[in-house]
Order: C-alpha cells, then sequence, then structure tokens
C-alpha cells in the first residue's frame, strides 16, 4: 500500500502568464505531472516531472510552453501532486495496561 494519495489541482491562466506559473509551480517540488489544456479541454502538452529531471528539463520545456503561450489566450494547468497520507490509528492495536504499582 502506497504511503502518498494523489492530489489533482487546476489552474486557469492566460497565455502571457503560463510560463510564470509553472515556473512557481516547479519550485514547489512535489508535483509529479503537469498537463496543459486548452479552454475546451484538449490537452496540448504533458509534462511528466521527477526530483531527478526536474533541473534538466525545466529549461526546454518552458521554452517550448513559452511558444505554446503565444498561440493560445486561455489555458488551464492540470497539476498532479502527490502528499503523504495522513497516519490513522489502527483500532487493533493494543493499548498498554497500566502497571499497580506505577499508581501508587
Amino acid at each position: 500500500m502506497s504511503n502518498f494519495k494523489v492530489i489533482y489541482e487546476e489552474f486557469k491562466v492566460q497565455g502571457k502568464d503560463l510560463v510564470e506559473k509553472l515556473k512557481a509551480l516547479i519550485h514547489e517540488g512535489n508535483i509529479r505531472r503537469i498537463i496543459i489544456k486548452d479552454r475546451s479541454g484538449n490537452t496540448f502538452l504533458e509534462i511528466p516531472l521527477t526530483v531527478a529531471a526536474v533541473g534538466v528539463i525545466a529549461v526546454p520545456v518552458l521554452a517550448a510552453v513559452g511558444a505554446l503561450a503565444a498561440l493560445v489566450s486561455d489555458l488551464t494547468i492540470v497539476v498532479e501532486k502527490a502528499e503523504a497520507k495522513p497516519k490513522t490509528k489502527d483500532s487493533t492495536a493494543e493499548v498498554p495496561e497500566k502497571d499497580e504499582e506505577s499508581q501508587s
């Protein structure tokens, strides 16, 4: 069982603000994938991100995204994040019994 849950967030941006928003999202560091869609919901670009690859692919990908932003005005950025699941108490866990000596 995985200790992470996947969360999707959507951001509506204008084409001119796309690159700056992507830079800010990549800087957060907990993003697994970015999907860029037009106002009709068509996917233009899907960028898988890993911790090791972020620095290597960021510059060329952002250049391509900048060219895309010049062509399209209204875009949606879909961000897939992995967050740690909150730890829940196990209902079958044993409750330690109190020592009679420690109560005196």
